[in-house]
C-alpha cells in the first residue's frame, strides 16, 4: 500500500471516530436507562466519559443542548451516585466535574449505594414492623385467626431480614472491592 493511501485509509479511520464514540455513548445511555437513570443523564456519562479533561456545567450544557436547570439535576444525580466528582480546583470561577471511567469502579458506587438504600429502608421497616408482630402473636387477646396471620407475616419477614442481612454483606463485598480483585485495572 502506497504512502498515500495509507494516509486516505488512516484520515478515513479518523473521521469515524466520533460515530464510533456516539454508538457507545448511547449504548451507555440505554444500559442506563435500564437501571432507571434518565436517558439523558446516560448520555451525559457517556459524554464525560470520553472527555479526557474536567468540564464546566456551562460545558456540558452546551454539548448537551440542555436547559440550565436539567444539567444541574443531571450533574447532581451522577453525583450522588459517584459516576462523576466534583473536583475542588475551579476554573474561571465555574464548578469542574470528570467521569469515573473505571467501570468496575462505577459498578461499585452505583449498585453499592442503589442497594444499601434499599437495604436501610427495609431494615428500619423490618425492625419498627417484627416487634409489633410479635405483640399481636403473644397477646392472650389476639383472636386465632389474626394470631395465625400473624405469625404467617413474622415468618415471612425474618426470611425478609435474612435476605437483608445477606445482601448488607454482599454490598460490604462490593464496596471492598471483593468481586473484581482480579479484574483488569485501565492500565492493563
Amino acid at each position: 500500500m502506497g504512502k498515500e493511501a495509507a494516509e486516505d485509509q488512516n484520515h478515513s479511520s479518523l473521521s469515524y471516530r466520533p460515530e464510533l464514540r456516539e454508538k457507545v455513548i448511547d449504548a451507555i445511555a440505554n444500559t442506563m436507562d435500564l437501571y432507571g437513570v434518565n436517558h439523558s443523564f446516560g448520555q451525559l456519562y457517556g459524554i464525560m466519559y470520553f472527555e479526557d479533561r474536567p468540564m464546566t456545567l456551562e460545558e456540558m450544557k452546551t454539548s448537551m443542548n440542555m436547559s440550565k436547570s436539567n444539567m444541574s439535576y443531571a450533574v447532581r444525580s451522577l453525583t450522588e451516585s459517584q459516576m462523576i466528582y466534583k473536583l475542588e480546583e475551579k476554573r474561571e470561577r465555574q464548578d469542574q466535574y470528570l467521569a469515573e471511567t473505571n467501570f468496575f469502579r462505577t459498578f461499585q458506587n452505583f449498585f453499592g449505594a442503589k442497594l444499601q438504600r434499599e437495604i436501610d429502608v427495609m431494615q428500619e421497616s423490618l425492625r419498627e414492623v417484627i416487634p409489633q408482630l410479635s405483640e399481636i402473636i403473644l397477646a392472650r387477646t389476639t383472636p386465632p385467626e389474626e394470631r395465625e396471620d400473624a405469625l404467617r407475616d413474622l415468618h415471612k419477614l425474618q426470611h425478609a431480614e435474612q435476605y437483608y442481612e445477606w445482601l448488607q454483606g454482599f454490598v460490604d463485598q462490593l464496596r471492598d472491592g471483593f468481586f473484581y480483585k482480579d479484574a483488569p485495572h485501565e492500565s492493563d
